[in-house]
């Protein structure tokens, strides 16, 4: 894409902009996603076209690339500068962008109809507007019962709002806070609760459960290292810790002990429809970078916790969850393994990418793995590529290269 493309659709942007900071007043406006020819009068929403599929997006070197889902065709790429994290904002639309300053929202443009035992998606351009939710070091995005959550590591405040009103400009914002700064995570639960971590930059050990009112229900200090959560089902609640994880459920948390006196658990993946949680699984406390062969399963139900030899390490970005719960590792390998996270065996090997190793920063591009639906993707560095699988069989369905590396990966939906 040219630069005059990239800036006529940065400038583009400047209207959801102000539509995402006025609603902070209470004043409801519609957004707007202007079509650049022939420019909408004010207050005319720009006219839509019909298309197959949502929009995926990509952080790419200046900014992001946003996709079809379906064919994997650019669709626009929009200029920003710094280390971007990309998170699904909740509504099916929009992408939640951790920049410089705070959350910017990337609204994809694709508004998705149910008709029927199908749906149809109607389009307009892409759009990023500016800060839209200040934040001092903006981190964890968690979408759960309806509601996005936002954690800012820098001040330990935490913005919650109801996931499909992000655009409408009504968002109801709730707004807390955690007694130190740290590197945390919240999440509402479908009971109006929110679970949230404790700690300080230095160490953090403890989760609380509060009431939607703020009242103090349950508490742990027993997860050394907490990071990362998800969502399984019957809506527990797990977080890592690094000796095990503990999970809230029922209004009480339970710790579950991993196998060594280090076992850090610290990225994980649940599944609506599973009691299973997937799980990375490190053993070595003082290694630069841990290159780790197996991921842990844990039934949240049962309190087991159980560990797979895959042959092969991955990183944080390999770990995800199929349409039905499988569980999905991307290896080093270039291999997607599919595990049966009801017994861990190994039902599928598939081949998708070169072998590659995982680097040293973090922020580095490495192969990521998404899935969404019944499509997965994954980004493959060093060949500037994207590809989109079946996610039943893992053949490759579309692909597409860009002009740069790409990095992080989120889906709308």
């Amino acid at each position: 894409m040219s630069t005059t493309q990239r800036r006529a659709l940065t400038l583009a942007s400047v209207p959801l902009s102000i539509a995402l900071l006025a609603s902070c007043a209470a004043a409801p406006s519609a957004p707007s996603t202007p079509d650049p020819s022939p420019a909408p009068t004010q207050g005319e929403a720009p006219a839509s076209v019909e298309v197959a599929a949502s929009r995926i997006a990509v952080t790419v070197p200046g900014g992001i690339a946003v996709l079809d889902a379906a064919s994997l065709e650019p669709v626009s790429e929009l200029e920003l500068d710094g280390f971007l994290r990309l998170h699904a904002a909740g509504d099916d639309r929009s992408i939640l962008v951790t920049a410089p300053g705070g959350f910017r929202v990337l609204d994809t443009g694709v508004e998705i109809a149910a008709h029927g035992d199908h749906e149809h998606f109607h389009a307009v351009e892409p759009t990023l507007g500016d800060i839209a939710f200040p934040a001092e070091h903006p981190g964890h995005v968690t979408v759960h019962a309806g509601t996005t959550a936002l954690f800012d590591d820098g001040t330990g405040e935490i913005v919650t709002f109801d996931s499909d009103s992000l655009l409408d400009g009504a968002e109801q914002r709730r707004e807390t806070s955690v007694p130190d700064a740290h590197h945390g995570v919240a999440v509402r639960l479908e009971t109006g609760g929110l679970v949230t971590t404790e700690g300080t930059e230095e160490a953090r050990s403890t989760v609380v459960l509060r009431s939607g009112a703020g009242d103090e229900l349950a508490r742990t200090d027993a997860c050394p290292g907490v990071h990362g959560e998800a969502v399984a089902a019957d809506d527990a609640v797990l977080l890592g810790c690094e000796d095990g994880v503990v999970v809230l459920q029922d209004g009480a948390f339970t710790h579950i002990a991993a196998p060594d006196a280090y076992g850090r658990i610290g990225n994980v993946r649940g599944h609506g429809d599973s009691t299973v949680v997937l799980g990375d699984y490190k053993g070595e406390r003082d290694a630069e970078l841990e290159r780790p062969t197996r991921v842990s399963l844990i039934d949240t139900a049962t309190a087991e916790l159980r560990l797979v030899e895959l042959g092969t390490s991955y990183s944080f970005r390999s770990l995800a969850r199929g349409p039905h719960g499988e569980a999905l590792v991307l290896g080093t390998d270039g291999a997607v393994h599919v595990i049966d996270p009801a017994t861990g065996a190994v039902t599928q090997r598939v081949q998708v990418v070169e072998p590659w190793e995982e680097p040293l920063d973090w922020q580095q591009p490495r192969p990521t793995l998404v899935a969404s639906d019944h499509t997965l993707y994954v980004t493959d560095p060093a060949t500037q590529r994207v590809l989109a699988l079946d996610a039943h069989s893992l053949a490759v369905t579309a692909e597409t290269t860009l002009d740069g590396a790409p990095n992080e990966l989120t889906a709308a939906r």
